[in-house]
């Protein structure tokens, strides 16, 4: 008799979950933005959430803030709780910005605000409608302008699951402490960063030097895909593929073979540099790692062959991740534009260089490689935490599991 309440309650319970049309599941406002010419509705204390400023799940601050004047003059206030989620924009074309107000905010034109209906946890409505991302992106139109906008019409009829609140609050409540799991690792993160930046500073002493006295070439350029004709069977670089940590094999793409792009193949351990990029981008360096398939780089890099009787490639580079040789590329970068600037071959050889001994820069490398090591298992550990929650949660979010214990 027992078990047989157990299953009653559990059908009860399977039944209590409503399918709810988007368009029905809270108050839909737009935002608007207020005259920029006019001072007296600028540089208050109220965030004003634009597509470009939605960039956290949990909405606190912007770098643009309103006055209560011009909150009321052209703008929309929200209060804590409401979800705001971007509608149009060049960032729809890849991602889904949706997040849920921590205070009170107002909102430009290109975001939409959702105030949940009684009985919906805001989180909750938050998360079931990120959870919907792909089918959302399907969504996206492009707009005269080369942007992205959303169709409202069909977002609204988006079907969601909803649970009773109970549940709610227990799927909210497994996803925070997935959050709180993973925060705690990026803290830990953000501190061995802090310590490897740091490390660099006391360690790469010594008589400065022109970096081009320590090249055993000039700099080259890579393939320009103008000068490449039907070519098929290659990996090429993206330029994303240079970060503040050096290589990461993303943004690859296939790209024709023939003898000419094979003279710009790169070798395990070739050390790059990227030639173009935003300012604070320009001037990122690594080194290639083999990805398992002949790879090629572009003409936005330069690739660098130090020689190894003076200089380490492994230590030239984490000297080109420092502070004052970043610094140094960034002021020499020329562009019409903050969003494109370059850096030549010539700024590349002036560079000046700190220049140990070589045994003091194997003793540098081995111990930023030490940091490194530890940087990457947090780093996968979050990121198998991150694969983790997305799944428990989706699961939660559809009604395939419960959130009694996470």
């Amino acid at each position: 008799m027992g078990s047989k309440r157990v299953v009653d309650n559990a059908a009860v319970e399977a039944r209590e979950w409503r399918s709810v049309p988007l368009g029905e599941a809270g108050t839909w406002l737009s935002g608007g933005t207020p005259s920029t010419s006019n001072p007296a509705y600028w540089n208050g204390d109220i965030p004003w959430i634009s597509g470009a400023s939605l960039k956290s799940f949990r909405i606190a601050d912007s770098e643009r803030r309103l006055t209560p004047l011009g909150a009321r003059s052209g703008s929309r206030l929200v209060t804590k709780g409401t979800t705001l989620f971007i509608v149009r924009g060049m960032s729809l074309k890849s991602e889904f910005r949706i997040g849920v107000a921590a205070r009170e905010v107002a909102f430009g034109q290109d975001v939409k605000a959702l105030i949940p209906a009684k009985g919906i946890d805001p989180y909750f409505l938050a998360y079931t409608i990120r959870a919907h991302t792909n089918q959302i992106l399907r969504m996206v139109e492009d707009t005269s302008h080369g942007t992205g906008r959303l169709d409202i019409d069909r977002l609204q009829e988006l079907e969601i699951e909803v649970p009773p609140l109970t549940e709610q609050r227990r799927i909210v409540a497994a996803h925070a402490a997935f959050e709180h799991r993973i925060e705690t690792l990026r803290a830990a993160l953000r501190k061995l960063r802090a310590v490897r930046a740091g490390l660099l500073d006391t360690l790469i002493l010594g008589p400065r030097v022109p970096l081009g006295k320590v090249l055993a070439n000039k700099p080259k350029n890579g393939y320009s895909p103008l000068e490449v004709p039907e070519w098929t069977g290659l990996q090429a670089l993206g330029l994303g593929c240079l970060t503040t940590e050096g290589f990461v094999p993303k943004q690859l793409k296939r790209v024709p073979n023939s003898a000419l792009g094979r003279r710009y193949l790169l070798q395990d351990g070739d050390l790059l540099i990227s030639r173009a990029n935003t300012r604070e981008l320009v001037g990122l360096a690594g080194r290639y790692r083999d990805i398992g398939s002949p790879c090629i780089y572009p003409d936005l890099m330069m690739k660098l062959h130090p020689d190894e009787t003076q200089c380490l490639t492994s230590y030239l580079e984490i000297v080109l991740q420092t502070s004052p040789i970043r610094g140094a590329v960034q002021s020499a970068a020329r562009g019409t534009s903050e969003s494109m600037v370059k850096i030549s071959a010539a700024v590349v050889e002036a560079l000046r260089v700190p220049l140990p001994s070589l045994e003091r820069q194997g003793e540098i490398v081995e111990a930023v490689a030490l940091v490194d090591r530890r940087i990457g298992r947090h780093a996968a550990v979050a990121a198998k935490l991150r694969t983790t929650q997305q799944a428990v949660v989706e699961d939660l979010l559809t009604g395939r599991s419960k959130a009694y214990a996470i």
